[in-house]
């Protein structure tokens, strides 16, 4: 007993120390035309930031001894873009050896050293749902990060307190590895089938370990732990927060009636694009979705949608994000929010809450970060211009107080600042083919060769 309370002391010091490790900033930001996205637009507005956390929003405030102050004069400062579906940060994507992995998690290959979380602050996002792939129904475990760029211990980036999430998939992706290893599912069919078979399982392992619980003192061995099993019937007790990959308006049906029969509280479809068909089912359920501005029709299961499936959802009452999915699309999400403007007349806040306050919703982690309120941790974003705007840029990104972004101090292209001859001692620099060793008595053709007058 004893030993096991000195481990628990030291894992506790030991996590303490981790967590001191992550930086909390102070700062003044001056003078900007605030988006709070709960309350509205506040022009020339400060915004006062202490140990990470907004602790003042007002005009004329005063920077307190030794805290910087940045001039937001004729800017526009927005909470931090939030991403809901992504895959930056992570050195794998599926665990595909079974269609239930429930047991496996993101949080195993988070890669703090992707420089793809550099370039999502350049787009003024300041956390992402780490997303496991959709090769499975059941997949894996997600892992909500801060984008913390520059810290090599994956621990750094992780969302502290975030609940826990998991990735459900639904269609072809799925049956497209069943059928590939042969082995259920090979239709939509099977995907219902395992669904209810894996909860049904957990329904019975739940009864085990409830029966030992309650008899402890009769001394019996206590049934087997199954992490996978574990894990569906956390999700029964809404422990943790399902997203599901889907496409078609009959799948998502589908699962909302799977999911009422075994009483599970907490669903996110992510992409739906058929979703804007169901809204009122979606909106009775409460379930939420996290779709795309306007992709689609990229494969036969994806070719009915339409752009204003965002603007639908949200007027039915679905709490609805916009994604990326991507390394790329994941820094243009200001703009891809802007397009429910175009298509659905959202409001400026309404837009803007689709990358923000809508998406921290579905990760559970809307009482820290998705709007400008004190007592929000300051994960803040300043643009040039108007983020809805097709000219927007955004100029310096913040999370917990501290720049991990400034468009000023932005190299273009690092080659420019690498000298190899000066960087290292004694250099050679082959710039000749015939040069190359290791194709000797190869004969190279050149451009040189092709254009050159020798004969």
């Amino acid at each position: 007993m004893k030993i096991k309370n000195i481990l628990t002391i030291v894992f506790a010091l030991f996590s303490t120390v981790v967590l001191a490790q992550v930086p909390k900033g102070d700062l003044l930001i001056k003078g900007g035309t605030v988006l709070t996205v709960t309350n509205g637009a506040l022009e020339n507005t400060d915004v006062l930031v202490r140990n990470g956390k907004i602790s003042k929003i007002g005009k004329g405030l005063r920077a307190p001894r030794g805290v910087e102050t940045v001039d937001a004069t004729g800017k526009f400062v927005m909470p931090g873009i939030i991403d809901a579906h992504s895959h930056i940060a992570g050195s794998a994507i599926n665990e595909g050896t079974s269609q239930v992995t429930s047991e496996v998690s993101m949080e195993d290959v988070v890669n703090p050293l992707d420089v793809s979380i550099y370039r999502a602050l350049a787009g003024g996002v300041t956390s992402i749902h780490l997303m496991h792939g959709s090769a499975n129904v059941i997949g894996g475990q997600n892992e909500t990060l801060k984008l913390r760029y520059g810290f090599t211990n994956p621990d750094d980036l992780r969302f502290e307190g975030a609940p826990r999430t998991i990735k459900f998939a639904l269609g072809e992706n799925p049956t497209r590895g069943g059928r590939a290893r042969g082995i259920q599912p090979q239709s939509r069919m099977g995907v219902e089938n395992m669904l209810r078979n894996s909860f049904t399982q957990a329904v019975e392992y739940k009864k085990k370990w409830d029966a030992y619980k309650a008899n402890k003192s009769a001394r019996k061995v206590a049934p087997e732990y199954d992490l996978r099993l574990q894990t569906l019937v956390d999700i029964m007790n809404g422990d943790v927060l399902v997203h599901c990959h889907s496409y078609r308006a009959d799948e998502i049906y589908m699962l909302l009636k799977v999911f009422s029969d075994f009483n599970i509280p907490k669903l996110t479809f992510q992409h739906a694009n058929e979703a804007y068909k169901v809204a009122p089912e979606l909106a009775a359920f409460g379930a939420n979705a996290s779709v795309f501005a306007d992709w689609w029709a990229y494969k036969l299961e994806v070719y009915y949608s339409t752009a204003y499936n965002a603007a639908i959802l949200h007027n039915a009452g679905v709490n609805t994000s916009i994604n990326s999915d991507s390394g790329e699309l994941i820094r243009h999400l200001f703009h891809e929010a802007a397009k429910t403007q175009k298509y659905g007349d959202l409001t400026d806040d309404q837009a803007l809450a689709m990358i923000t306050l809508n998406p921290a919703k579905q990760l559970g982690i809307d009482d820290r970060v998705g709007s400008i309120e004190v007592g929000k941790d300051a994960d803040i974003a300043i643009f040039d211009s108007h983020p809805l705007s097709v000219y927007a840029v955004p100029l310096m990104t913040f999370v917990d107080g501290v720049k991990y972004f400034d468009k000023s101090e932005d190299r273009k292209d690092v080659r420019l600042y690498i000298n190899p001859e000066a960087a290292i001692e004694d250099v050679m620099i082959y710039d000749r083919h015939e040069d190359h060793r290791c194709l000797e008595d190869a004969f190279l053709l050149t451009m040189e060769d092709l254009f050159s007058n020798k004969k």
